[in-house]
Parts: structure tokens; sequence; C-alpha cells
């Protein structure tokens, strides 16, 4: 039922207007990984602005082995792109805590998406641009995201579009096919996003969609995960001392 050439036309749309409201003129700028979703945000944004207006930003962490299908994106839609390796970063960072901190796996594994957007930031704000996220429904449903790296932005063209969806319009815009179906991984504990996840996405996306799953462990893992990952999605808390007073009358 899914109509992927009338979703990726109203997102263009979409973006048209996004860039008209809040920067007339300005630059997308998106992290390239080589994976469906920058490939499909990055394609969308060529479209609605001309390749021109578009601007990747491709950052190893040292050595990538598959950084060359982040070549073969930036090289098929002919955009301009830079390359930060940032490893110096990285390692710079975690460096520097004191030693009496001990830094956990999981900091570890969020600290380099964040300093990726950061990177991002950093470019976008020196080439007048707007950053795109690049995040999709079934990520941020049960939140395979990191805070503040991969789930930052200025405009989220995939939010409300499913993993299976981001693939079909993928193949709408004529993209590569090794590029829609490369198989995700965050490169950075060595496990595919299934892997870690305990599901696959065509299990999600069908739970999300039809509300239909037949593994019922998988079903309460992932009602479980979108519980724990809901404030991701929501506005940081504000302080308001109105209110405050109200709640305490």
């Amino acid at each position: 039922m899914f109509d992927a050439k009338k979703v990726k036309d109203e997102c263009v749309a979409w973006i048209r207007k996004f860039f008209e409201e809040n920067g007339p003129g300005c630059n997308a700028v998106l992290g390239i990984s080589g994976g469906k979703d920058s490939s499909v945000v990055a394609a969308l944004c060529v479209e609605a602005l001309g390749k021109d207006r578009v601007v990747g930003v491709l950052m190893p962490c040292g050595d990538q082995p598959d950084i060359d299908m982040s070549y073969l994106l930036v090289n098929h839609l002919g955009i301009k792109y830079y390359v930060v390796n940032i490893k110096d970063a990285v390692e710079g960072l975690k460096g520097a805590i004191p030693s009496d901190l001990e830094l956990t796996s999981q900091t570890i594994i969020n600290l380099s998406p964040r300093i990726r957007m950061a990177t991002v930031y950093a470019v976008s704000q020196s080439c007048n641009g707007r950053v795109a996220n690049t995040c999709n429904l079934s990520e941020d449903w049960v939140g395979y995201s990191t805070r503040y790296g991969d789930a930052a932005g200025d405009f989220s063209p995939l939010a409300h579009l499913t993993v299976q969806e981001v693939k079909a319009i993928g193949r709408e815009l004529g993209l590569p096919e090794e590029l829609i179906e490369k198989v995700p991984s965050d490169g950075l504990c060595g496990k595919t996003d299934e892997d870690n996840l305990g599901f696959t996405y065509a299990e999600l996306d069908r739970y999300i969609r039809e509300g239909v799953i037949d593994d019922l462990d998988h079903k309460a893992l992932i009602d479980r995960k979108h519980r724990m990952n809901l404030f991701k999605l929501q506005m940081m808390p504000g302080f308001n001392p109105g209110i405050a007073e109200l709640a305490d009358a």
C-alpha cells in the first residue's frame, strides 16, 4: 500500500519548503555513511535543492573498511564532500578524561557519533548550511540512535518512514542497489544493527505499521525498548516556576 513515488515527491516538496522558511539559499549538510539512510536523505536533498546545494561529510575513525560505499554515493550524486578523520578527536577526548573515571563500553560507543555530529555542525556552520538528520522511524521507535549524535539535526526527512519505506524511496530515487541493501551496522562494535537489537527491521516495521508480530518475546523486547527510549524523542524538560506553583497549590 506504500506509494513510494507519492511520498518521495511530498518529501522533496517538504524539504524545499523547510529551506524557504529556514534558510533560503542555504545548503543541506549531512554525514555520509554509505548506508541507505544517508544515501536516501542526500538524494532527496539533491532533488529538492540541486546538487550544488548539498554537502556530504565523510567521517572515518581511522581506517573504515566500507568507506568505498560513501564515495560511491557522493560520486553517484555528484555532490561536494569533505573527508574528516575523527580518530584523533576521539582518542584525544578519551585521553583527556581523568583516569580515575573509567569510561563504560556504551560511553565509548556513543562518543564517535557525538563527535561526528559536532563535525557535521562545524562544516555546516562554515558553509552556510542546515544539518540533515538521517534517522528513520524504525530506529527512533526503539531508540537505536545516539542522543546529540546521529539523533541531532535541523530537519529530518525520514523521521516518519520505516526501514522498508526508506528502501522503497531509495529505489524510486534511482540509487544503486548496493547502497539501499547495505547491511546496517554502527561500525563501532563489530555487529549489525539487527544483531544489536535482537530482532529484524522487517519484524519491527510490520509491528509499527500493522501491529502484528509473530514472536512474542520480540514483541516484549520492542515494547520495552520503545518505552525506555521515548525520552530521546521529546524536548528537554524545563523547569517552569509558574507551573510548579500551581502543582503545589
